[in-house]
């Protein structure tokens, strides 16, 4: 019983985390750049630990239920999502430098690093809604004893699919010594982060959080 409810976590949370959105482009990006990989890695699944955890014992009904909580959030992740994406297109634009790993791969401060994951992470309401709402809500549903064995299981499925994206990147890294290929990813990077955003707006709007 313990192995099936880990099992269902791990699929539930697995199934969830791997979809293209900001955390997974930006330790992609990381990992092909071998910049700060670990910190990278272990930040992100760190924080969605602390969420699914948080969701799955109750933090899940209370933002469910929180309007200006899902208002604020959602303003501050359209800003923050927009910002980034058009910044990332056009540093793609502009850009004329040959792509070199050995050179790049400390161009950012562990700082900036840090900041930025914490910011791809707390402002966006997507994150929230995959973790605490949407996982933390199938946890809550299993008996007390149980739901620890479900956080077990959703918190693994992080772990493994951030370090193995940060990590399994590398094999890219002949691909990305051509400039035209790291213009591409900036410029999809920079889609992906404006697309959020837009969902995030009609979010926004079927929900009725604005007006």
């Amino acid at each position: 019983m313990v192995l099936s409810v880990v099992t269902q976590g791990f699929g539930i949370g697995i199934s969830l985390i791997i979809a293209i959105g900001a955390q997974n482009s930006y330790v992609l990006k990381n990992g092909i750049l071998k910049k700060h990989v670990f910190i990278t890695a272990l930040l992100c699944s760190v924080l969605d630990m602390v969420l699914i955890t948080a969701g799955t014992l109750g933090l899940s009904s209370i933002i469910d239920g929180n309007k200006t909580l899902m208002l604020l959030s959602t303003a501050f992740g359209v800003i923050f999502l927009t910002y980034y994406g058009i910044s990332s297109i056009i540093k793609a634009i502009k850009s004329n430098e040959t792509f070199n790993v050995e050179n790049d791969k400390n161009s950012d401060s562990l700082k900036k690093t840090i900041v930025t994951i914490l910011a791809l992470t707390l402002l966006n309401p997507h994150v929230y809604l995959d973790t605490v709402i949407l996982i933390g809500s199938i946890g809550s549903k299993f008996a007390e004893h149980q739901q620890i064995d479900f956080i077990i299981g959703a918190c693994s499925a992080s772990f493994v699919w951030f370090f193995g994206l940060a990590y399994g990147a590398r094999i890219l890294i002949p691909i990305f010594k051509k400039e035209i290929t790291w213009k591409i990813l900036d410029i999809v990077i920079g889609l992906i982060m404006l697309r959020i955003a837009s969902k995030l707006v009609f979010f926004a709007l079927d929900n009725n959080l604005i007006g």
